[in-house]
């Protein structure tokens, strides 16, 4: 079993910054990828960015220039790094892994998701 823990989220003015934290941990044997989606209210969940073990990303078109995911891979850990935040970017953020577990299956994850709110 895996588990993902997510921390990180909160209340921030228009133009602030936010740092998102999501640990995995349980039978993992090994992590591919990990990512960030969000769903905001009334809306599908999207992607916000996405990384590999290997350090490729990928980032969804709103978030550019603004967002940066970054791993930490001896804690099984990704990072959220959120700058320039705008009330749209208002939503639940929910952790996601790519995971091979100790019982040699592969599946995907979700942490509990997280709430960021952009408010002035």
């Amino acid at each position: 079993q895996v588990q993902l823990v997510e921390s990180g989220g909160g209340l921030v003015q228009p133009g602030g910054s936010l740092r998102l934290s999501c640990a995995a941990s349980g039978s993992i044997f090994t992590i591919y990828a990990m990512g960030w989606y969000r769903q905001a209210p009334g809306k599908q969940r999207e992607l916000v960015a996405t990384i590999t073990s290997d350090g490729r990303t990928n980032y969804g078109d709103s978030v550019k220039g603004r967002f940066t995911i970054s791993e930490d891979n001896a804690k099984n850990t990704v990072y959220l790094q959120m700058n320039s935040l705008k009330p749209e970017d208002t939503a639940v953020y929910y952790c996601n892994t790519d995971v091979r577990g100790t019982n040699l299956g592969r599946y995907r994850t979700w942490g509990q998701g997280t709430q960021v709110t952009v408010s002035s």
